[in-house]
């Protein structure tokens, strides 16, 4: 037997998928991890909690496997999200600061006023935002004690969240991170591929800080003695959004899918043309092999499931998230309510840092079911814009529109998908496509799989959504929520 361990380190929590040479899932483990939020905008992480939980998972989930027949691991991760240790000690200096975080609007304002937008767009294919790794480091160097100093010495590396746990994996052995990762760091010049001198100036980060940047694909370092799957070689690192384009078999330009996560994330391949976005979408690296790149058009929303999250942990609505659905097909409609969860700001194609999140359409006859359809109507609303913006930038509709991701799972927000888009909506049979796409990059990297050919087998069809709502019903689902984010737009700002 051949099999392939994916670590799928995500925003909430920390899994391992073992996987075999058919795509099958041969057993898992997943623990959650702290969300920590100090102050208001701000989300962190204990990057140890995140070290311990991920060994504790991958140790669990090949309990009873022979260390013989696990020929590879893959890295799939949570991206953008910062952290910044001691070399000598591999302390963390700080907690990482995650995506979602945005302490740093004020930084972006300034380099946006600077006139330095395009600067940062034409080398990264970026736009300036707190969503990305470079502000966030600027940040920490600025406000932990030393740290500057420190970094100037040398004595400080940075690395997103597949940095960190290939450091921790191979005992500070390699220091290393894949192209997909280092074109989320607002530094990495994706067409030369090489960390950029001028925006590292501007951001004021020194180059002795940053990883090594390695293919997607090959063999990226062995895991240390004494942890679990040691001597497995990782040969397969992509952030999560790339990893699931990759494992829902997007090889080819013009492929694209959508993943529901803590937040929503459309991809596009666009093969070997890093295609520059004219409405407000992103230029990113997909994936690189052999020293051949491979690029894709990113739409992001930066709140997903984790409105649903919000339903069960902050309102407490629902027991479970699975009960979303459930609780909003009990009602026709959100009865004119419309939900805006820019708990952190808005993603693409808005863009503003300031906006907030906002409940309109309130009356006392509203219900709790209300307000659940209503949240499944936004995850739905914010994804339709994505796809919107990506037809006009592709110049052609999608035909059908591939899903995947935990909130995927719901039948309910699927059907309100293919409604609101018009096309029919495709869920795999695996809808953890991140975690299969880390196994399948890292299967080609240690060549368990010798052409992408060989895994058009490894994708299964599970329930395709026909839209059955009118186009004009779901044009004025869409046209409200248009109208609700214009007047959630700048709300931080005003305060």
């Amino acid at each position: 037997m051949s099999y392939i361990v994916a670590l799928d380190q995500g925003t909430t929590s920390s899994r391992a998928i073992v996987f075999d040479r058919e795509a099958r899932v041969v057993a898992s483990s997943q623990e959650e991890f702290a969300q920590q939020y100090p102050e208001p905008g701000w989300v962190e992480h204990n990057p140890e909690e995140i070290w311990r939980c991920q060994r504790d998972v991958l140790a669990e989930a090949i309990a009873g496997i022979d260390r013989k027949e696990i020929r590879a691991l893959g890295i799939t991760n949570q991206r953008e999200t910062t952290v910044v240790w001691d070399r000598k000690t591999g302390e963390p200096i700080a907690n990482a600061i995650v995506w979602q975080d945005r302490r740093t609007a004020d930084i972006c304002d300034r380099l946006t006023t600077d006139g330095h937008r395009q600067t940062f767009a034409s080398k990264t294919g970026l736009v300036i935002d707190a969503y990305f790794s470079g502000t966030k480091i600027k940040w920490l160097l600025d406000h932990v004690s030393g740290a500057r100093d420190a970094a100037h010495r040398g004595d400080l590396a940075f690395g997103t969240i597949d940095c960190w746990l290939i450091w921790k994996l191979t005992c500070g052995a390699r220091h290393a991170t894949d192209v997909s990762n280092a074109s989320r760091t607002l530094m990495w010049n994706i067409h030369e591929q090489a960390w950029d001198d001028e925006l590292l100036e501007l951001l004021g980060v020194p180059r002795s800080m940053l990883p090594e940047v390695v293919d997607s694909i090959g063999e990226a370092g062995r895991i240390a003695p004494g942890l679990p799957a040691e001597g497995v070689p990782i040969c397969g690192i992509a952030g999560d959004q790339q990893a699931a384009l990759a494992g829902q078999l997007c090889w080819e330009p013009g492929l694209a899918k959508n993943t529901y996560g803590t937040g929503c994330f459309m991809l596009m391949n666009t093969g070997p043309d890093a295609r520059p976005s004219s409405n407000k979408l992103l230029t990113t690296a997909a994936w690189r092999r052999n020293d051949r790149m491979t690029y894709a058009l990113e739409g992001s929303v930066f709140i997903g499931g984790a409105l649903i999250q919000w339903l069960r942990d902050g309102l407490g609505i629902i027991e479970h998230a699975s009960d979303s659905g459930k609780l909003a097909e009990t009602v026709p409609d959100s009865a004119g309510v419309v939900v805006v969860p820019a708990f952190v700001g808005l993603g693409a194609p808005h863009w503003d840092p300031h906006a907030r999140g906002t409940i309109l359409g309130l009356t006392r006859g509203t219900t709790s079911a209300h307000l659940c359809r209503a949240a499944l109507e936004a995850i739905a609303c914010s994804v339709t814009d994505l796809a919107r913006a990506m037809e006009a930038d592709a110049a052609h509709p999608f035909r059908e529109l591939r899903v995947d991701g935990g909130a995927a799972a719901s039948n309910t927000l699927m059907q309100i998908q293919a409604d609101l888009l018009q096309i029919p909506v495709v869920r795999p049979l695996n809808v953890e496509t991140t975690a299969l796409g880390a196994a399948f990059l890292a299967g080609i990297g240690a060549g368990i799989w010798g052409s992408l050919d060989e895994l058009s087998t490894c994708w299964y069809e599970d329930t395709r959504f026909e839209p059955i709502m009118s186009a004009s019903d779901a044009a004025t689902i869409i046209g409200r929520w248009a109208n609700a984010v214009e007047r959630a737009k700048g709300w931080a700002e005003q305060a």
